[in-house]
């Protein structure tokens, strides 16, 4: 679908727009069931893009001291403890431009261990070679999550170290190795609906579509390039969850970071839009995210449980 067309159907009376994003998500998933996934920051500032949202970019005076690469152990550590709290995906972030040949062993060693465990692995590491995506592949790793953050109009608004089409590349090199694709965006960066839109419809029309799309709302960071951002629109933002879901039928649509500035309300009306992932636990690399306890209640109030994962063949 072009732009046009999804714009059509962005702009549908409210109710009718949920009600056929709501028809599509009950004919490819179980509307009650949300996939659970822990994040880990494996390491953490320094980075050397300048992302305008990021708490992590070294050009940004947020505070944030930069770390060393986790060692493997504590990673596995920290697995276990997500799976004991439902999580049946492990994702592992590092504030890299992109991963140096140094680090690879580990993060290979950290791959494989979480496999072991009976999880599924996610890892976002930047931008990464063809070499580095066969390697990871062979390890075992099922997902690599690389946003294409925005618009390809506005993008330069907010990243000048690397284009959207290096994102592009990416995508590629992790899609021909065989990896599943976790690919979305962030709203309320100053960007338009429009924007919004075209994003969308750039991630749906890939040569495939990714597994999953997590949806961000922007969390000014103090000292960011964004600190001042106004919020994104509620109602634009449910919106585009119901659009992902029309576009992406048999995606994960994750409500992503920013659910702690969301109400309850708000929460339930992006599951019943389509968002069926969220990512569980008190920090989302360095910022705040609900608690267990807040998720678990939530659950309990719309009738929601935790999706199981699939026995692999």
């Amino acid at each position: 679908m072009n732009v046009e067309g999804a714009t059509i159907i962005y702009n549908l009376p409210f109710n009718d727009l949920l009600f056929r994003a709501q028809q599509i998500h009950r004919e490819n998933f179980d509307p009650n069931a949300i996939q659970m996934s822990r994040l880990l920051s494996i390491k953490t500032g320094g980075c050397a893009e300048d992302c305008g949202y990021c708490s992590q970019s070294a050009h940004y005076p947020t505070g944030l001291k930069a770390s060393k690469l986790m060692e493997v152990e504590n990673v596995l550590s920290e697995a276990r403890k997500a799976k004991e709290g439902s999580a049946t995906r492990y994702c592992m972030g590092a504030a890299w431009r992109n991963p140096k040949e140094r680090d690879m062993d580990a993060l290979v060693s950290m791959v494989e261990g979480v496999r072991a465990l009976g999880m599924e692995t996610c890892m976002t590491l930047g931008m990464l070679t063809p070499e580095q995506s066969a390697r990871l592949a062979e390890a075992g790793l099922d997902y690599y999550n690389h946003n294409v953050d925005t618009s390809e109009r506005f993008y330069s608004e907010i990243i000048t170290t690397r284009t959207f089409e290096d994102r592009l590349e990416t995508l590629a090199n992790v899609r021909d190795a065989g990896i599943k694709v976790c690919a979305g965006g962030i709203l309320g960066m100053g960007e338009t609906v429009d924007d919004h839109i075209s994003m969308l419809v750039t991630l749906a029309q890939l040569p495939s579509p990714p597994e999953s799309v997590p949806i961000n709302m922007l969390i000014p960071i103090p000292g960011s390039k964004l600190a001042d951002a106004a919020p994104v629109d509620p109602v634009d933002f449910v919106r585009t969850i119901a659009l992902a879901r029309i576009l992406m039928p048999r995606s994960h649509v994750r409500l992503s970071a920013g659910r702690t500035e969301m109400s309850d309300e708000m929460q339930a009306l992006c599951f019943f839009a389509g968002a069926n992932s969220i990512f569980v636990g008190d920090t989302l690399l360095t910022a705040d995210n609900p608690g267990e306890d807040c998720d678990a209640a939530l659950f309990r109030r719309l009738g929601l449980k935790p999706m199981q994962l699939e026995p692999t063949p």
